[in-house]
């Protein structure tokens, strides 16, 4: 079998298997959250949580839910972060996927707000928050592991996998609320079908804690920690990062504007757009549903094939390319998407590219990428918190202020200039980037030192 690491670090063929199917499950789990919520948000939860709203502000509301778990997360990041590095990846994302998969769960069980008033989306926001503070670590966690596991030439294709469980977790989540919009009527779904989504989670999450349970520690952590155990007795050769020693990182920085690119793409396209398609445009909730569906059925070709082409000609230029494409087709693409002239197909089609383009894309090059960026001992710290510090200001606040803009303005066009805004923010930090394929993972500094 092929060997990773050395002495005691070392792991064969099946222990990296492992190590992929784990990360794999517990991206899954967190996106499929990710996407029940936020799909939940968008078409369901004003009339469950928020009924005594207008259609608009309750869709703003049920965005400011979605939000919470967002400021939770870059707690979660910071501290999660600081315990995988000092006490190991597998402890840490064994914490994580059980306090995410018993947060989603249980907002099944929720109380409505017919039933309780006020207290239903004041329980709805502290489970967000719970879950957030796990979710904060948990795909940073899964793509530090699997970076730290993968041989060189192949990470971004391997770790193209924890990529692909979004893509699982956002399809299953659609699937699922897709055929809820099938079989039920509005009153069914409103009284009992909605629940039905968060609770089924449960099977995903029983299966991912077993797996974490018999997975071997990330090479690359014992290499750095037996070296650090053989220097401790003469002085500190490695210390934990300080917040203020992060702000002055150039690669925390760059890591970030890479992440604010991606994650606000998708919180335009995958959630806000959405709600407004049904909430404001009144389109048949099964359009985006369905359109989603199968865009992340196109995903499972589009984030391999990035994930191999990176290993190819590198990191920087894939998300050169992609997020310039994003910025390019982010008008025309939206112009045909709001336009019911347009046939259901080619609406459809359109928010398949741009989704596949600006989101998919852009994500299946963030995690290998980000994890190469960072030095070893501090590497988890960092990439937690510089993707929730992106996805806290690009996703927690990004589909409000969109409600707000087109609010204001009576139109969908804000939706196309965030998109673009976020957009430039990825490219300039891919310009600006050094290139960090293949990149040795023990080395202590970060890549833009």
């Amino acid at each position: 079998m092929n060997k990773i690491g050395n002495n005691k670090s070392e792991r064969n063929t099946s222990d990296l298997v492992k190590a992929a199917v784990s990360g794999w499950l517990g991206t899954a789990l967190e996106f499929m959250d990710f996407q029940l919520y936020s799909l939940g948000a968008a078409l369901v939860f004003h009339e469950i949580f928020f009924p005594e709203q207008s259609a608009i502000m309750a869709l703003i509301l049920a965005m400011g839910t979605y939000g919470a778990g967002y400021v939770a997360r870059i707690v979660g990041a910071f501290v999660f972060g600081r315990m995988g590095d000092a006490i190991g990846r597998k402890k840490v994302l064994f914490i994580t996927i059980t306090m995410m998969g018993i947060c989603t769960t249980l907002i099944g069980f929720l109380p409505t707000y017919a039933q309780v008033g006020i207290l239903a989306p004041l329980m709805l926001v502290v489970l967000r928050i719970i879950q957030g503070l796990g979710a904060g670590a948990e795909i940073s966690g899964a793509g530090t592991m699997l970076a730290e596991y993968a041989p060189k030439g192949k990470r971004g294709i391997v770790s193209s996998l924890v990529a692909m469980g979004t893509n699982c977790g956002t399809l299953s989540a659609t699937a699922i609320w897709a055929i809820m919009f099938f079989i039920l009527d509005k009153d069914q779904l409103i009284s009992w079908g909605w629940r039905v989504p968060f609770i089924a989670s449960v099977i995903v999450m029983i299966f991912a804690i077993w797996l974490r349970m018999n997975l071997k520690e990330s090479p690359v952590f014992d290499d750095v920690n037996d070296a650090t155990a053989k220097t401790s007795n003469e002085k500190p050769a490695i210390k934990h990062i300080s917040l203020l020693e992060m702000c002055k990182s150039k690669s925390f920085w760059l890591a970030t504007g890479l992440r604010f690119g991606q994650a606000g793409n998708s919180g335009l396209i995958q959630t806000f757009l959405a709600g407004y398609l049904v909430q404001a445009l009144l389109f048949e909730k099964s359009i985006p549903t369905d359109a989603l569906m199968i865009s992340s059925i196109v995903g499972f070709f589009t984030i391999p094939f990035l994930g191999w082409l990176s290993d190819k000609i590198g990191r920087r230029v894939p998300y050169i390319i992609m997020t310039l494409s994003a910025i390019i087709l982010a008008y025309p693409m939206l112009s045909i998407i709001v336009d019911k002239n347009h046939s259901v197909s080619t609406i459809m089609l359109c928010l398949i590219v741009i989704h596949n383009v600006a989101v998919l894309g852009l994500f299946a090059l963030e995690n290998i990428t980000m994890a190469e960026m960072f030095g070893a001992r501090n590497r988890f710290t960092q990439m937690a918190i510089s993707k929730e510090a992106g996805g806290l200001i690009a996703v927690g606040f990004g589909p409000i202020l969109a409600g707000i803009f087109c609010k204001m303005v009576n139109d969908w066009w804000p939706i196309v200039v965030m998109i673009i805004i976020y957009s430039c923010i990825g490219l300039v930090s891919a310009i600006f980037m050094p290139e960090v394929k293949d990149r040795n993972l023990a080395d202590l500094k970060d890549a833009a030192e």
